[in-house]
């Protein structure tokens, strides 16, 4: 797993985590953490820590790591100097302005954008004049000129690319700083890096990378190149305009890792059967890379929803209860656990998040706001009123069934009487069961309530 702190992880890399950690666990490998952060000019802030977070609240830890790819400076001069020396990479001392203006030309032409070589065959006394002259220089690989670059894909099968269609990659910026295709491929041979897994976008990569393997005589790994996650309202791939992507946007509206995980471990593999629900331990034992989809699947919402809701209604309710605290204190402040407690058992077969639980509750933590459309039953609830200052709040069930009869003596509609009676205890028309919550709130403040619907 190999993320880069551009940003937030993205559900997608999590998939492939995953994917990458129950292949390790199956053959008892490891299953390595590395940080990609050679694209310093994006990196962001904290980053690295929260992806780490991410990762171990959806149960996945790692055998080996974080490395951290800035820390290992050294390593990368000494190979790209191999390089150099053995003829196989070479210093450009072009400026961005003459690239851009090479690229433009080509662009007219119709042809691909790759460098011209125009520093290719620059004599070494050349080179030395400009280096030491303080001139700005990247190093390129060498591509080799019309060979066909064949790996097999573990997903696709056979994948085939001329090198004449692959550019002179930059492998060292002129910060010093190696690119990412560069980087990996030191990396990925000196961890002993056997499979990777990654996101179909780098399948134009690999060609690179493996002409690099060649030049340095390494064994090149397994690649299995993931399908992307397609956004279920649109055309394409997931994007955060249309809606949550990263993995602590889904944990913070409610959603819980094992569901989360659940259902990515479907986007993409099946195990043959109709079998959906599967612990981590579970899909280890099922996992295998035969079995992984070339088509790529549709990241629906609905079945997510499915997914959380089973999760949730499995919990205790002790178990939900603290899963449900830091949602409601960080909407309501600290709050009267107990009364949480209590109302875990009216709402756990009614919420799909656990952020759903926060809007259906709030009128038992806050104040209640009117909404004064929705409060016209003053006849009702001023009989209500009445009602309530002589009930016992001790005994639920006759509560329940001596307001019924009031309202069945007064000959009212049931449904009317009781969305008006739940407006003026919890401003709002969809609650749990509204009855069995007046014992939590209490019956000063179900009768203050009251008062103020009247109002």
């Amino acid at each position: 797993m190999a993320p880069s702190p551009t940003g937030e992880l993205h559900v997608g890399t999590l998939r492939t985590a995953l994917y990458s950690w129950a292949y390790a666990k199956k053959n008892n490998g490891k299953f390595v953490l590395r940080i990609e952060d050679t694209d310093q000019a994006r990196l962001v802030e904290g980053a690295t820590d929260r992806i780490m977070k991410d990762l171990k609240d959806c149960g996945i830890s790692w055998d080996e790591g974080p490395y951290i790819q800035t820390e290992r400076l050294d390593i990368y001069q000494k190979y790209i100097k191999e390089l150099v020396d053995k003829g196989l990479a070479y210093y450009c001392f072009c400026t961005k302005e003459r690239l851009e203006e090479m690229r433009q030309v080509q662009k007219k032409a119709n042809k691909l954008p790759k460098y011209d070589r125009q520093c290719l065959n620059l004599s070494k006394e050349e080179i030395e004049k400009r280096l030491k002259a303080g001139e700005k220089y990247v190093i390129r690989l060498k591509v080799p000129e019309n060979e066909v670059i064949v790996f097999d894909d573990v997903i696709r099968g056979e994948i085939r690319i001329n090198s004449r269609d692959i550019d002179d990659q930059v492998l060292i910026k002129s910060d010093g700083i190696p690119t990412y295709h560069f980087a990996v491929v030191v990396d990925d041979h000196l961890m002993e890096i056997t499979h990777i897994f990654r996101g179909e976008e780098w399948i134009s990569s690999t060609p690179k990378q493996i002409i690099l393997y060649k030049y340095f005589g390494w064994d090149i790994p397994v690649f299995a190149h993931l399908t992307v996650l397609l956004d279920p309202s649109h055309s394409g791939k997931m994007s955060k305009r249309r809606g949550s992507v990263f993995v602590r946007q889904f944990l913070d509206e409610g959603y819980l890792p094992e569901a989360l995980v659940n259902f990515l471990m479907l986007l993409g593999w099946n195990p043959g059967t109709d079998r959906e629900i599967f612990s981590l331990d579970e899909f280890v034992g099922e996992f295998s890379l035969e079995k992984l989809h070339r088509s790529a699947p549709v990241f629906d919402r609905k079945k997510l929803d499915y997914f959380n809701g089973y999760y949730i209604r499995k919990l205790s309710d002790e178990e939900l209860t603290q899963r449900l605290v830091p949602y409601f204190e960080k909407a309501f402040g600290k709050i009267d656990i107990g009364k949480l407690e209590k109302l875990v058992p009216l709402i756990k077969e009614r919420i799909v998040t656990l952020k759903e639980a926060v809007d259906l509750c709030e009128y038992v933590f806050t104040k209640v706001e009117y909404d004064k459309k929705l409060v016209g039953q003053k006849e009702m609830l001023t009989e209500a009123l009445k009602f309530m200052e002589g009930a016992d709040f001790d005994d639920i069930e006759k509560l329940q069934k001596d307001l019924v009869s009031m309202v069945d003596g007064k000959k009212w509609n049931r449904g009317v009487f009781f969305m008006a009676f739940r407006v003026a205890i919890a401003g709002k028309s969809i609650t749990p069961p509204i009855v069995e919550t007046l014992p939590i709130i209490g019956k000063d403040m179900v009768l203050e309530r009251l008062k103020q619907a009247l109002e």
